[in-house]
Formats: structure tokens, C-alpha cells, sequence
């Protein structure tokens, strides 16, 4: 299901009031080193925001259940990244579930394979967790799982969309809401024919869009090479080449406003965005502020 061509909107046809929206519902990302910034971020998010704490390599659990803490004692809400590759034994995923519920208030985790060879322990798949009725033990309702709209640098595409399905299908059957949370792309229409092949497949997860936050280009195709982002480079790709445009900056500008328009001529198409911050949690928070305030372009 092919969706129509949003990119190259006329500045006059831009619907602030559609961007400004999609700001406002916006989640976004921290990592163990930026915990240090809440309490400067909190003039510029409000309260009860979405926050993702991701799980580096090398990082401890128990790191990431003193920043989920951290998080909600500034008063936002916490989402931990589990790799459930990295889980050694079903003990060490109910003590993480428990901790988390029970110490950080967390009531939505991130559940991902993580990009290791091997599993540590049982879970090779995020769907072994999902089958083993863990989230629904310790209460939780809310699940967040990965989207590849583009695909994945080391899976066959056939097998990322029938575990997209699957996820989605197996969180359903556990009575938990859903949400596929993409990773980052540079622009819309990759994502948009996406959901419009999920939506027709009858999946009815909420879909939600990965942005990059504002960072160099430099930064930024280094973070894609690593990810795997697909076709969606072109984006970048097609900029300028000239030294001071590669170490410039880069924000979602363009993407935002291609997805605010697709959201208004589809309601229900995607539920969201959320932005990764690899420019830095501050920097992303002042951009989301502006954005929120109703300052097009921030």
C-alpha cells in the first residue's frame, strides 16, 4: 500500500498547528551519561513527558535502573531499552521487571534483541519474552517494540516484517498496548508507505516515528552507517557537499513538517514521533521546546 508523496510541501501549505501538535506528544531519548541534565530539561519539558532510557554497550542494569529513577524523580516518565539478548536467565528478567516497576515506577519498557551474536541466556528474540508472560506478571500494560521501515543492516527484510507482525500479534494476545518505535530515518515517505502496509495488514499497534534530534551531518551519518538506515540517507546524501555543510548542522525540520501533513490527510496512519537524541538531551530538549511553543522552525 503505497501512501501519497508528501515530501516538497509549499512553505504556505505547511500545517503549524499539525507540527506543533506532533511536538507536544513527542517522546524522547536519554542515555546514562545525560542523566545529569535533567534538571536542566525540566523548564523545557513538562511533566509526565515520555523518556527512553537507553542501554549502552557495556552498561549495567542496575545503570539503567538508577536512571529510569532518576527520570522519574524529575518528573517525567521512564521507558527502559531491555536487549533481551543480554538477559542470562529468567531470574535476571523478573528482578529487572520487578526493580523497575517497584523502585523507578516504570510502567512501559522497550523491548529489543540487541545486536549480539549470541543470547546470553533463553531469549534469543523478543518474542520469547513476549511468550513468556513476564511484562503481564508484574503488572505492565504498555510495551514498546523496534519498526524497520527501511529494513535491518543483518536480517533478511522478509523476516524483520514477519517479526514486526509477530510482536504485534503476541502483545495483542497478552492484552498489551503496543507501539513500534522506529529507527531514525531523514525522510518520511519510507516510513509512511510502512504504515500504510501495516494498517492494511489489520495491525493496529501504534506506530511511532524515530527522528534524529539536531546534530551534525558528520554525526549523523556515522550513527546511520551504524544503524543500518536505508534508502533514507539519500536524504542527507543529496545536501550539499561542501566541507562547512558536512560539519553543519542538520534538524528534522523537513521530516516533521512531511509528517504533520501526512498525519492530517490520514488521521490514524501513525500516532507519533520521537526523537533520539544524538546532538545531545539538551540540545534536543531546547528544539522540542521551541517546536511545542509554536516557533516553525525552531
Amino acid at each position: 500500500m503505497t501512501q501519497p508523496r508528501v515530501e516538497g510541501m509549499p512553505a504556505s501549505q505547511i500545517d503549524t498547528d499539525a507540527i506543533v501538535q506532533l511536538a507536544r506528544e513527542c517522546s524522547i531519548e536519554i542515555n546514562v551519561q545525560d542523566v545529569r541534565h535533567l534538571v536542566a530539561s525540566q523548564p523545557l519539558l513538562p511533566v509526565g513527558k515520555k523518556v527512553y532510557v537507553s542501554h549502552l554497550p557495556k552498561q549495567t542494569w542496575q545503570q539503567t535502573l538508577d536512571a529510569c529513577r532518576a527520570v522519574r524523580g524529575a518528573g517525567f516518565e521512564s521507558v527502559p531499552h531491555i536487549p533481551v539478548r543480554l538477559l542470562e536467565d529468567e531470574r535476571a528478567l523478573d528482578g529487572l521487571l520487578k526493580s523497575a516497576v517497584r523502585d523507578a515506577s516504570v510502567r512501559e519498557v522497550l523491548l529489543i534483541a540487541g545486536d549480539y551474536p549470541q543470547p546470553a541466556g533463553p531469549y534469543a528474540s523478543v518474542a520469547d519474552v513476549l511468550r513468556a508472560g513476564k511484562l503481564n506478571e508484574h503488572g505492565l500494560a504498555r510495551v514498546s517494540l523496534a519498526g524497520h521501515p527501511e529494513g535491518h543492516p543483518k536480517v533478511a527484510l522478509a523476516e524483520i516484517r514477519r517479526a514486526e507482525r509477530e510482536k504485534t500479534q503476541l502483545a495483542h494476545a497478552a492484552g498489551l498496548q503496543a507501539t513500534l518505535l522506529t529507527q531514525f530515518f531523514f525522510e518520511a515517505q519510507p516510513f509512511l508507505d510502512w504504515a500504510g502496509e501495516l494498517r492494511a495488514d489489520g495491525v493496529n499497534a501504534r506506530l511511532v516515528a524515530g527522528l534524529s534530534g539536531p546534530a551534525s551531518i558528520t554525526t549523523l551519518f556515522r550513527y546511520a552507517v551504524r544503524c543500518g538506515v536505508g534508502p533514507s540517507v539519500r536524504a542527507l546524501g543529496a545536501r550539499p557537499t561542501s566541507l562547512m555543510k558536512l560539519i553543519g548542522e542538520h534538524g528534522p525540520e523537513d521530516v516533521m513538517r512531511d509528517l504533520a501533513s501526512a498525519r492530517t490527510a490520514q488521521p490514524g496512519l501513525f500516532d507519533g514521533v520521537h526523537l533520539f537524541c544524538f546532538g545531545g538531551f539538551l540540545r534536543t530538549c531546547e528544539w522540542l521546546k521551541r517546536a511545542a511553543d509554536g516557533h516553525w522552525p525552531p
